[in-house]
């Protein structure tokens, strides 16, 4: 993975891959509003088919304040994966400080109805050092 503030973990044969970005040209630093996005990466990398059911984020900003945010599906999908198929998707959010955390997990389903979570290892929104020189 070229970007060393994104994540990559497999749970049951599921494997998730994150490539996060700092978005300036949606973030206005003067007003604590930063903006990043993030490329998911899911490959079924077992010898099952699963289906993705929901997702759960825990969001952490630079002081602690964490945010979890729950829901069906990611960007209105429910995509089901074959082994070996891949799914990709990308996605924004929004922070008040110039750095913080993501993590969590997706809800799976197999074909025999059993339910399992893959994790998503934690990833991190980031200002680059650049940007911030930019800003002064």
């Amino acid at each position: 993975m070229s970007n060393s503030l994104g994540s990559d973990a497999s749970t049951d044969g599921i494997r998730i891959e994150v490539v996060p970005e700092y978005l300036p040209e949606y973030s206005y630093p003067d007003e604590d509003k930063y903006f990043y996005g993030y490329n998911i990466k899911i490959s079924n990398e077992g010898d099952r088919w699963a289906k993705l059911l929901g997702r759960h984020w825990i969001i952490i900003n630079s002081r602690g304040d964490r945010q979890d945010i729950e829901g069906e599906g990611v960007i209105g999908e429910q995509p089901e994966l074959e082994p070996g198929g891949v799914h990709e998707y990308s996605s924004l959010c929004p922070i008040d400080t110039d750095w913080g955390t993501m993590e969590g997990s997706f809800t799976m389903k197999r074909d025999d109805g059993e339910e399992f979570k893959t994790a998503i290892s934690r990833f991190y929104l980031a200002v680059p050092k650049d940007a911030m020189a930019d800003q002064v």
